[in-house]
């Protein structure tokens, strides 16, 4: 039987559904109430980065399609197997591991507050909550995708229109008097770059979902760039709403900001209105990542950088290896109750700079693909030549230097991203030279990291005592 491909609208929704969290609303109310409406400005300049990205990301895909693996197979054919492991594991594997918990996290502590009289544990309900969606991801791409555009558009529609209600100023709650910029300078608006990247990171996501599009050709770099620029719609809508509806100093001290503003712009209906709108944020975000994890989890193991058995498939022909091991860790963190601890916003800023790191890479790939492939066919190319991954280097390093305001806190977190770095580059130097045995910084043909994707390639290396 022939498999179901999915078109544009998928692909936006899985787009916007890693994008959209209950943290991302937590990071938008605490930005908007630092500096006020001038964060929109912020919010493009993060989201003009990401799209460069994105943009540089699609091109790579079009040269190298159908890569399950995604980044981690673009970046060894272009920096080799030793940097595309502490880039992976470090941008991908560490941050979505937390960023599940966290979202999880969220939906438990959302429940146990509404069912505060029966007692029970918030990691129950969240343990639920992944038990169904460890259910709908084992079924295949399908019901992955069935699921998540449910939810995707629900989510959209509800801050749409909390959205709306609140810029025109038609809600039903008291409108506030107060001043609509807190800091208009150069310094302040910029200064939160760092922050608003949160807000957009992880649209690369549908790459995994190559093979199941219409049309990747176009679909792929459409469906990142419009699940941006609807994130930033919403956003943008969501800051003006939160002008009139309260105020700044409030916005930006509360732990849910998007509680807040519901309860003010449309009383308990509103506050209710919310609360599912944070359900549906941390149903769409673990579900997006658990579904593409796994894959980018059995394309690095087809390439040699992880264990092989994370390409095993079930009859749906899941890699539920995968979805099982993000399972357990969402799980373990959430009933040891590490996710909840008061230091995952530091955690989670730590882990946004190994993110940006893997974009810096990303785009820095394209340019070398330039250099080394200037005539190989790509059905889709970034415009301007090297413009828009320089642009996305820049972009990404600036937003490295801006990922908080504080310079103390900022060295601190540098400090904790330089050991990260150093563990995984001992992880990534012991597995290349005892399993992978290449040399470190040798980039592989593409030929090569394409024919990976078929099963017969990993047997006969591991026949050869190569991989393992």
């Amino acid at each position: 039987m022939e498999e179901k491909k999915i078109g544009l609208a998928s692909v936006v929704a899985t787009g916007v559904g890693l994008v959209v969290a209950s943290s991302c609303l937590l990071t938008l109310g605490i930005g908007a109430g630092s500096i006020g409406t001038p964060f929109i400005i912020t919010m493009v300049i993060a989201c003009l980065v990401n799209i460069f990205t994105l943009l540089s990301i699609a091109e790579l895909n079009a040269l190298m399609p159908n890569l399950t693996g995604g980044l981690a197979q673009f970046s060894l054919a272009c920096v080799g197997p030793f940097v595309t492991i502490i880039c992976m594991v470090g941008g991908y594997i560490l941050c979505n591991s937390l960023a599940g918990s966290v979202e999880g996290a969220v939906f438990g502590n959302a429940f146990a507050e509404m069912f505060a009289e029966y007692g029970i544990p918030a990691w129950v309900f969240t343990v639920i909550l992944i038990a169904f969606l460890v259910i709908t991801n084992l079924n295949g791409v399908d019901v992955f995708v069935k699921v998540q555009d449910f939810v995707a558009y629900a989510l959209i529609l509800s801050l749409v229109a909390m959205g709306v209600l609140g810029a025109l100023g038609i809600g039903t709650g008291e409108i506030v008097e107060q001043p609509e910029a807190l800091a208009t300078d150069f310094g302040s608006v910029t200064s939160l770059c760092g922050a608003a990247f949160f807000l957009f990171v992880g649209g690369e996501y549908v790459v995994p979902l190559n093979k199941n599009c219409k049309n990747a050709k176009r679909d792929i770099p459409l469906g990142m760039v419009i699940s941006m620029l609807i994130i930033l719609g919403m956003q943008t809508f969501l800051t003006l709403g939160f002008k009139n509806y309260t105020n700044w100093e409030d916005l930006a001290g509360s732990t849910t900001p998007q509680m807040l503003y519901g309860q003010a712009l449309l009383g308990p209906l509103g506050r209710y209105w919310m609360l599912v709108i944070t359900l549906l944020a941390a149903i769409s975000s673990v579900n997006t990542i658990l579904g593409s994890l796994a894959y980018i989890l059995m394309g690095m193991s087809k390439i040699g950088l992880l264990p092989e058995f994370f390409q095993k498939t079930n009859k749906k022909g899941a890699p539920y290896i995968g979805i099982f091991l993000e399972m357990a860790i969402f799980v373990v963190l959430n009933v040891t109750g590490l996710s909840s601890a008061d230091s995952i916003s530091y955690m989670i800023s730590v882990l946004a700079v190994l993110w940006l790191i893997s974009y810096i890479v990303s785009n820095f790939n394209v340019i070398l693909l330039r250099r080394r492939l200037p005539d190989a066919p790509r059905n889709f190319k970034t415009p301007l030549g090297y413009t828009v991954p320089i642009l996305g280097i820049l972009g990404s390093a600036y937003m490295i230097y801006s990922i908080d305001p504080s310079w103390e806190v900022k060295l601190s977190l540098y400090k904790v991203v330089l050991i990260t770095l150093v563990v995984l580059g001992i992880y990534a130097f012991i597995w290349v030279k005892t399993r992978v045995k290449r040399p470190l910084f040798k980039p592989y043909a593409i030929k090569e990291v394409m024919a990976m994707e078929n099963e017969l390639y990993l047997s006969y290396h591991s026949s050869k005592g190569r991989v393992k």
